[in-house]
């Protein structure tokens, strides 16, 4: 039976029962078992509710700590069905689904939620090691998910400042690029969308460190995300999100105005 809304796997819900049993039999609190393992206590709540794929470091932590759970959770975790996302991914993805504001800067390949079907496809299929072909799918799909953000109701502010050496390699091939150069004039033809290309003769700009995510909650919080190498790291102190937050203002302030960078997908999409 599929999951409902906010809601994991069977196998999710059950590793879930399982953690919050011996947690509760050791007379850890959440707060507690969170401190121990180095883990939020958002994280461990969802994580018993079964709405949340457990890391696998927090497995073995919680294992530890637990002490005489006899390799317990450590069985229940190979019986646990795989999240639509990787484990990294999880706890940004479930933030990125209610933002109120997504700025995103993209130095390699064109940002996920603006790819077509083939360009993520072959993105995902040049994964190593080599992903099998139903997994390249499934995260296709996933992918492709994500994107219901940009017509959202209501709908978040999202901006993209994208490299323009990402828009000239033919990922895919001529045809598939050029598609995927005309999803981004179409995403960047909605209202609530802007879409700007950091030109190549710029000898230095403000992006240097990496590509990066600024994210605003509902409740206004500014919180930064950076991804290298299938590791992530979810930034909430507010110095450091303030020095991302100004890096990403001059990004933007370096970057072509969203009219000119029209005109170089276009030039760019004309050339193949």
């Amino acid at each position: 039976m599929p999951a409902t809304k906010g809601e994991g796997s069977a196998s999710m819900r059950m590793f879930g029962s399982v953690a919050r049993s011996l947690r509760e039999a050791r007379g850890l609190t959440t707060d507690e078992l969170a401190a121990r393992v180095g883990y939020s206590k958002s994280l461990v709540v969802k994580i018993e509710r079964g709405e949340r794929m457990p890391p696998p470091a927090f497995v073995e932590s919680a294992e530890a700590l637990l002490g005489d759970a006899g390799g317990v959770l450590r069985a229940a975790a190979r019986h646990l069905e795989r999240g639509e996302f990787p484990s990294w991914f999880e706890e940004y993805a479930e933030l990125e689904r209610a933002a109120a504001c997504l700025y995103k800067y993209d130095a390699h390949v064109i940002n996920g939620l603006l790819q077509t079907e083939d360009y993520a496809r072959v993105v995902l299929g040049a994964h190593c090691p080599t992903l099998e072909a139903d997994e390249v799918e499934r995260r296709v799909r996933a992918r492709l998910a994500r994107q219901s953000l940009l017509t959202r109701a209501p709908a978040p502010q999202l901006a993209f400042v994208i490299e323009e050496w990402v828009l000239r390699r033919p990922v895919g091939g001529r045809e598939v690029n050029r598609r995927q150069l005309e999803r981004l004039l179409e995403a960047g033809a909605l209202r609530n969308v802007t879409v700007q290309v950091m030109p190549l003769p710029h000898e230095a700009h403000a992006g240097f460190d990496g590509p990066m995510t600024l994210l605003e909650t509902p409740d206004l919080r500014l919180l930064a995300y950076l991804e290298v190498q299938g590791r992530s790291v979810l930034v909430d102190q507010r110095n450091e999100v303030s020095k991302l937050n100004q890096r990403y203002a001059m990004i933007r302030s370096q970057a072509l105005s969203v009219g000119d960078s029209a005109k170089v997908i276009e030039q760019i999409a004309g050339e193949l």
